[in-house]
């Protein structure tokens, strides 16, 4: 299909690279080894996980907008061309290094309503009802997307605030060509829509899954985005869409009235910094648990020679696992919402306590977790990213979520968003940890208003007084040890940014006491070594993650763009 909605906004086509699909089987080993090649850019670059969306954010940045612009106007339009996670009804965070060195996090986290209990998602016997906590309407969570994107546009943006949502109102309202990974999607999902007859008249035709080529018109959604776009984020928590959303959870026994979205703010916070191996980090304070997480691992590795040891052999990759189980453990047992209890934050990202915590460390035997202690011996949801860089090197690593794969597949009759689930973010209830993964430590139990605890990681690396790398990623919990295997790559195996995204990844996360792997991860033999060493090895068929990255050259300044090829359509935008 020729026709493209962006040419009406004079958008520029080129510049734009795709490569959401560079890993399909019918590609020669030549042309393999060709794409491993970062992509290059000299000036701005936006990379997120659909290939239209950094159009948008590139034209921002042609019209003379910053790096904030762009992420705005991107995520806008990912909230049209990428469904599943792109949002309008969900959340999420944001970490900013300002040219000057400044760097700023801001937080548009989910909250949960005001009638929400601890005990919401027990039946009546007291018993964990896992349907009601991720897949019912008492799931959704007070979405937080629109009022951050307004906050972080209103204190750090250029351009006026029509010009960043107009591309993804003109996506909606005159819709763009579905792409082949949005048509496997959609088929995919669609048949766990048929409760809900808004999704499956915005996302089907009778009941047929849009297919590849297909005009994706959303109309419900471009009034929405105009009434955001004309009103700012008041648009969306007043007037005609606060009463849509009101209108559905009333329908179907839902929590959040308009009380909940008048109430709903933003913040922003200190950004959680660290170092490693004299790389500052930036990353996102809580109630993302992210930024600790990744601090307090890459502390404990920041003890070993990585790079002698080699890349994901046995030595080298039992450490990680050892690190990454001691940083999950203490995620359970410390973070939530901090301005609902008091979390350790100094302690937890202190070398002095990483040096603790490595001298637990076993050299050849695997720990074992338990849910009973938090003691150690002596001796694929759906969330997506970007990154901007700009030419006066302002860094911008934004990520957004709906929680699970298209979220509660719940369509606002009448606004045309997807709402999230990200209540499924809480602990079940109180004392319910087991063996399996859940988890009933008190920190992220819920309370009314309250933010649920996220795995969300946007980081920015600096090296001396420029940002060295910019990244973040979906996939859950596995989000922390996805950003901190490209952190290591770059950092202790010296890869180039696209071989880091590219290369296979593995994660342990305390609970269940299992290290998950890509297919290809470990060889034959350190598989065998680890096992000997008593971790617990299980392949996963499905990706890890979808890293979206870009590295800074520390002498010329050129952007190189690291792009996920394990979900379809992502592509880099620059110039």
């Amino acid at each position: 299909m020729s026709f493209n909605p962006l040419r009406l906004l004079g958008i520029s086509l080129s510049g734009v690279v795709v490569l959401g699909l560079c890993l399909s089987p019918g590609l020669s080993s030549a042309e393999r080894a060709t794409l491993s090649n970062p992509l290059r850019f000299d000036k701005a670059v936006v990379v997120s996980q659909d290939a239209i969306a950094s159009r948008v954010g590139k034209a921002m940045l042609e019209k003379g907008g910053n790096a904030v612009d762009a992420a705005v106007a991107t995520a806008f339009a990912l909230a049209v061309v990428h469904p599943s996670a792109g949002n309008l009804g969900g959340g999420g965070f944001l970490v900013v290094r300002l040219p000057d060195g400044t760097a700023r996090a801001f937080d548009f986290r989910e909250k949960a309503p005001l009638t929400a209990t601890p005990e919401m998602f027990l039946d009546a016997n007291g018993r964990y009802n896992r349907q009601r906590h991720h897949w019912s309407i008492l799931s959704v969570g007070v979405p937080g997307s629109v009022a951050g994107l307004a906050l972080v546009h209103t204190r750090l943006g250029k351009l006026p605030w029509k010009d960043l949502v107009e591309p993804a109102v003109l996506l909606a309202t005159r819709g763009f060509p579905v792409s082949r990974g949005l048509a496997e999607s959609l088929a995919e999902v669609l048949p766990k829509m048929t409760k809900y007859p808004a999704s499956m008249a915005q996302f089907s035709r009778g009941g047929t899954p849009l297919g590849e080529g297909n005009l994706l018109v959303q109309a419900d959604l471009g009034r929405t985005l105009e009434r955001i776009r004309d009103q700012g984020a008041a648009g969306f928590y007043e007037g005609e869409t606060a009463d849509l959303i009101v209108r559905e959870m009333e329908r179907q026994g839902g929590l959040i009235r308009h009380e909940d979205l008048r109430r709903y703010q933003a913040v922003e916070r200190e950004p959680v910094t660290g170092t490693y191996r004299g790389y500052k980090i930036i990353s996102m304070p809580p109630p993302s648990s992210g930024g600790v997480a990744l601090i307090e691992v890459l502390n404990i590795l920041e003890g070993y020679d990585l790079g002698n040891l080699g890349f994901h052999g046995s030595r080298s990759s039992h450490l990680m696992i050892e690190a990454m189980r001691r940083g999950f453990a203490d995620r359970a047992r410390f973070l939530g919402d901090a301005d609902r209890i008091g979390v350790p934050v100094p302690r937890l990202t202190s070398k002095e306590y990483a040096a603790k915590l490595r001298r637990t460390v076993l050299p050849e035997r695997a720990s074992r977790s338990s849910p009973e202690t938090f003691e150690w011996p002596t001796g694929n949801s759906e969330t997506t990213h970007l990154s901007v860089v700009d030419g006066n090197l302002l860094a911008v690593a934004l990520t957004t979520t709906i929680e699970r794969y298209y979220g509660s597949r719940i369509v606002v009759p009448g606004a045309g968003f997807l709402l999230n689930n990200e209540m499924g973010d809480f602990n079940p209830a109180a004392g319910l940890t087991d063996s399996q993964g859940l988890i009933g430590t008190a920190p992220n139990l819920v309370e009314p208003e309250k933010r649920m605890l996220s795995s969300m990681t946007p980081t920015i690396v600096v090296k001396g007084q420029k940002p060295f790398l910019v990244l973040g990623s979906p996939g859950g919990r596995t989000i922390i040890n996805s950003v901190l295997e490209v952190v290591v790559n770059v950092i202790d195996h010296r890869m180039s940014i696209q071989d880091a995204v590219d290369a296979p990844r593995f994660h342990h996360q305390w609970l269940p006491d299992r290290v998950f792997t890509e297919p290809f991860c470990f060889s034959p033999d350190t598989r065998s070594a680890l096992e000997r060493m008593g971790h617990r090895l299980e392949l996963r068929r499905l990706p890890q993650g979808s890293v979206m990255a870009i590295a800074v050259s520390p002498n010329s300044g050129v952007l190189d763009a690291g792009v996920d090829r394990r979900r379809p359509d992502a592509g880099a935008a620059g110039f």
